[in-house]
């Protein structure tokens, strides 16, 4: 079973009341949204995570990434920075390591943390293929699969699966003249792998064997843009749109089998580039929840990546987006340091706040309301208790060391809010 196979035969699961008490929505309407697609709870029926709500008219949720890499090995390190991530508001986690010892890292990683957990597969395949002194694009497709079904036995909530690239998207990729080529790790895997092989994506031609893997355990598809754009200036070119109007094909079948299923999207875009393709996705993909990283609106931001993409990931929410990858100060640069997940989160968490007022969601309005009300009564701690970083802001408070608690070191005696108290 699936939450979307209940959702069909109109069967409430503790994971949709969970998820309609926390989003403050009928059961019964979440129940409609699940069964049409619009909305996915990733919820492996092994795994043990909260359960998560991602699609129409829900707030929007946030994802970290975390990992180790083949340089850099600290499990403590990545345990640490799962639970900052939580810690912080992050409503899942996506383990992308690539260094030793992977079923070990993703084991205590899960174990550290409660919300959702999301893999890349074929980072795995890859790992196990260099492992056996061979390059990546000799890849044995068993291999992926393996590490699918292996992955889905141990709990984990969804994966990405780049199933969208193509023999022949790949053709077209040559012919492109991109600046930045590939820059999904996965995508390249993929693409490497049939440009050397001369065959055809083995996740593409093996769907319907997928499917009955992610039915079976309930994996949530998150299927890879692995031609998002790297760069402002390949943005919305052909190769991206491509693989969403395969995305979007295969998005239906996914649907129709009853398996839950979410799209990725870029990446890097302009500002007047990312509602349009927002609404390009919701209605090539049948309406399925959209998970963008970023979008990263200018490319020139090395080291403030995460504001670049707060940017540009609050524009894509607003315009449909319901799932925002995180971006870290680390972003192009380093394996991101605990304060750098802390600063990607709060980042995108303002993004999805911004959003979610602009949409009207009840939550968002009812803590803006609060915040506005102790600002106006000089109710400090509830400032405090209120804010997306209830550490931060009290730092900056503290070190004004003012008597005065109806005031701030900025204005001072002149504050305007003290000045007209009660008169306005």
């Amino acid at each position: 079973m699936t939450q979307k196979s209940e959702a069909q035969k109109g069967n409430i699961t503790p994971e949709m009341e969970y998820v309609a008490k926390e989003e403050n929505i009928d059961a019964n309407k979440l129940a409609k949204l699940i069964d049409k697609g619009l909305v996915v709870i990733p919820k492996n029926i092994n795994g043990h995570s909260k359960p998560c709500g991602i699609g129409e008219g829900l707030k929007t949720k946030i994802n970290a990434n975390i990992g180790s890499s083949s340089k850099i090995d600290d499990i403590e390190l990545e345990i640490n920075k799962a639970k900052l991530a939580q810690e912080y508001g992050a409503d899942a986690l996506m383990d992308l390591s690539t260094g030793s010892d992977l079923k070990l890292f993703r084991k205590r990683i899960m174990e550290s943390v409660d919300i959702c957990i999301g893999t890349v597969p074929i980072y795995e395949a890859g790992v196990v293929t260099l492992s056996k002194n061979k390059e990546i694009i000799d890849m044995d497709p068993d291999d992926i699969f393996k590490a699918i079904e292996n992955q889905a036995k141990e709990g984990v909530d969804f994966m990405t699966l780049h199933c969208g690239i193509t023999k022949d998207l790949v053709q077209k990729l040559k012919d492109a003249n991109r600046m930045m080529g590939i820059v999904s790790r996965g995508g390249t895997f993929m693409a490497s792998w049939i440009n050397h092989n001369g065959e055809e994506n083995p996740l593409y031609e093996n769907y319907d064997y997928l499917l009955e893997l992610s039915y079976e355990y309930d994996i949530t598809l998150s299927l890879g843009d692995g031609l998002r754009p790297g760069c402002l200036a390949d943005a919305s070119d052909i190769p991206q749109i491509q693989e969403l109007v395969n995305l979007g094909g295969l998005v239906k079948r996914a649907q129709n089998a009853n398996v839950q299923v979410m799209v990725e999207g870029p990446g890097h875009m302009p500002l007047n580039q990312i509602k349009a393709n927002m609404e390009i996705q919701k209605t090539i993909c049948h309406g399925a929840p959209f998970y963008v990283l970023g979008p990263l609106v200018t490319d020139i931001a090395p080291g403030y990546d995460h504001i670049t993409g707060a940017i540009g990931g609050a524009i894509a929410a607003t315009a449909g987006a319901n799932f925002l990858c995180y971006v870290t100060p680390a972003e192009h640069l380093s394996l991101p340091s605990l304060e750098d997940v802390k600063e990607g989160v709060i980042a995108s968490k303002i993004a999805a706040e911004a959003a979610d007022v602009a949409k009207g969601l009840d939550s968002a309005w009812t803590r803006e309301k609060a915040m506005a009300k102790a600002r106006r009564e000089f109710d400090w701690e509830s400032q405090f208790d209120l804010a997306l970083d209830k550490s931060k802001p009290r730092q900056y408070r503290d070190k004004c060391e003012l008597d005065d608690n109806e005031m701030c070191a900025m204005c001072g005696e002149y504050c305007a809010v003290k000045i007209a108290k009660g008169d306005f």
